[in-house]
C-alpha cells in the first residue's frame, strides 16, 4: 500500500507549512531484540530536499538529523546520475548534510 506522510504546521488565520512524501508500508526488517510480532514500516517513494532553511537545527536531536542527513544523502545518491550539471550542483548544495 501506497499512502502520502504528511507532517506540518498551521498557524490559525496566518499559514502552513507542509512536507508531503509518499511512503509504501512494507515489512520490518529490523529487530532491537524486543520485537514480540511482526512489524510494518514506511520506506519513503519521494525524493525532492527538504528545505534546510526551514529548520531550527538547535530544535533537532541527534537521531533527527540523523535522519535528516541520510534522506537527503539518499536523495543525492539516486537523482545526481540522472541530472544535468546545474541541476546537479544545486541538489547536492541543497542536500549538504547538517
Amino acid at each position: 500500500m501506497i499512502v502520502s506522510n504528511e507532517p506540518g504546521y498551521y498557524k490559525t488565520g496566518g499559514y502552513g507549512i507542509r512536507i508531503e512524501n509518499l511512503v509504501v508500508v512494507q515489512p520490518w526488517d529490523g529487530d532491537d531484540g524486543a520485537r514480540e510480532r511482526d512489524m510494518l514500516c514506511f520506506e519513503t517513494l519521494t525524493l525532492a530536499p527538504i528545505d534546510r532553511t526551514l529548520i531550527s537545527r538547535d530544535l533537532l536531536d541527534d537521531a533527527e538529523i540523523a535522519w535528516l542527513d541520510a534522506y537527503h544523502a539518499r536523495v543525492r545518491d539516486t537523482l545526481i546520475p540522472v541530472l544535468d550539471r546545474d541541476t546537479a550542483r544545486w541538489l547536492a548544495a541543497a542536500t549538504q548534510p547538517f
